[in-house]
């Protein structure tokens, strides 16, 4: 059967002061359809975007333990024997091996999605089709691991990238070969891949068989494999709690990408697939890739929560929690955050320093 498993486990860091440590950016509600709109957390987007793909049964979560109660308060009705609770965040190819493992006892024939909830994907029947072609290219082949595939607009690093081999017949032309995969390239190595046409953005979402996948980490990660046998065995057993407890945060952390997809790139047991998803895509990992998600004025201005009041100003993004007033004059690219303990001012350019700052602050502000 069909399952599916969406990571919510990231700090957000690059999202500060709204992201916290107690509420990181997968909770904040400060997603809207229009500035004024009610505001929904990326969570609760990805939650909805399961409608239709995997019944609401067959529906999972993975986040930290101690955001249970927030997540439960925020998806209404979603039951909490799917929230699978971390112990300790330890990164995500542990988050997928627990997923699989969890399926795995569940349904030994399970095929499951990793999806993440920091994603804006739109529209909703793209995102379904092409879901459709990875679950089915699974069940036609367990062997199969598949990515999903994100045509690239500009070279970035901070993007996986996927190579085009071959398309795979009776995948509505969506379903292709990989040759391989590339975590995270230089800026010259991205400009290449963008000018050669074969290769794709890595969504960071797949499809994978859960046997297949539980092999692949014994072959490629056995001291992972091992403690997820082990929370495996004691799944739905009284000992579920407290084995999960000991084992999970003595697992080596690594991501899903270096531990198992590049490896896999040279194992003859497996075949990787990628599926194209013609749709826009945005991570929302940055108050710059925020700001993609609120409209701009005719100034190219951009508000989200609160009021702005501008004068000689021009691409500036705004955001309050509280429905703050903020007021520039003689603005420009600039980043405003304004929270309730925290108000953040930079330039655009200068978004990736913010995660150098966050490590700088007292625990009470992170």
């Amino acid at each position: 059967m069909r399952y599916a498993m969406v990571m919510a486990g990231g700090s957000g860091t690059r999202l500060w002061p709204m992201s916290r440590a107690e509420q990181p950016k997968q909770l904040v509600p400060f997603v809207r359809s229009t500035p004024d709109a009610p505001a929904q957390s990326l969570l609760q987007v990805s939650a909805g975007r399961l409608e239709g793909v995997v019944p609401p049964e067959r529906r999972y979560i993975c986040t930290g333990e101690r955001f249970r109660s927030q997540i439960l308060s925020g998806l209404p009705g979603f039951p909490g024997d799917n929230l699978l609770g971390e112990p300790a965040p330890r990164d995500t190819l542990n988050a997928v091996g627990f997923a699989a493992a969890v399926f795995e006892k569940l349904d030994p024939d399970a095929v499951f999605s990793v999806l993440t909830a920091d994603h804006i994907i739109e529209p909703q029947s793209v995102f379904a089709e092409a879901m459709d072609v990875g679950y089915s290219l699974v069940e036609a082949d367990p062997t199969r691991l598949v990515s999903f595939a994100i045509q690239p607009t500009y070279p970035a690093t901070g993007f996986g990238y996927i190579e085009n081999d071959e398309p795979i017949v009776d995948s509505k032309d969506l379903g292709f070969r990989v040759a391989r995969f590339v975590e995270k390239p230089p800026l010259e190595k991205a400009q290449e891949y963008l000018s050669s046409g074969t290769f794709f953005w890595n969504a960071g979402m797949f499809v994978f068989n859960a046997k297949t996948f539980m092999n692949l980490l014994e072959r490629h990660a056995p001291e992972n494999a091992k403690g997820l046998r082990e929370v495996q065995a004691a799944w739905g057993t009284p000992d579920q709690a407290s084995v999960l407890e000991r084992v999970y945060p003595s697992l080596p952390k690594t991501s899903v990408d270096y531990g198992v997809m590049e490896p896999a790139s040279d194992d003859d047991s497996v075949t990787l697939c990628g599926v194209k998803m013609a749709l826009d895509w945005l991570d929302v990992g940055s108050w710059p890739s925020y700001g993609e998600t609120v409209e701009a004025d005719a100034q190219g201005n951009r508000r989200s929560g609160g009021a702005l009041a501008a004068h000689d100003s021009k691409n500036c993004l705004a955001v309050a929690e509280d429905g703050h007033t903020i007021a520039l004059v003689g603005c420009e690219d600039l980043i405003v955050v304004h929270t309730g303990r925290a108000t953040l001012v930079m330039p655009k350019d200068r978004a990736q320093d913010l995660k150098a700052l966050h490590a700088t602050l007292p625990d009470e502000l992170k």
